[in-house]
């Protein structure tokens, strides 16, 4: 399964598209690039909405 990510704009994420295909991926940078807002702010909520979206669960 490929998650592609488009118009990311988190922090310092100014519009950015990316794709992660199926495996391990390593997100490196330099300090301040946006790496912890792309894992965890971005790629962590689309992953979040498509299991809600598989299982058809939402919180209330």
């Amino acid at each position: 399964m490929e998650i592609k990510i488009k118009g990311a704009s988190e922090n310092n994420l100014k519009n950015i598209d990316i794709s992660f295909k199926e495996g391990l991926t390593v997100v490196t940078g330099i300090s301040g690039s946006g790496k912890s807002s792309l894992v965890f702010n971005t790629l962590y909520h689309e992953s979040n909405r498509r299991l809600i979206e598989l299982f058809g669960y939402s919180r209330k």
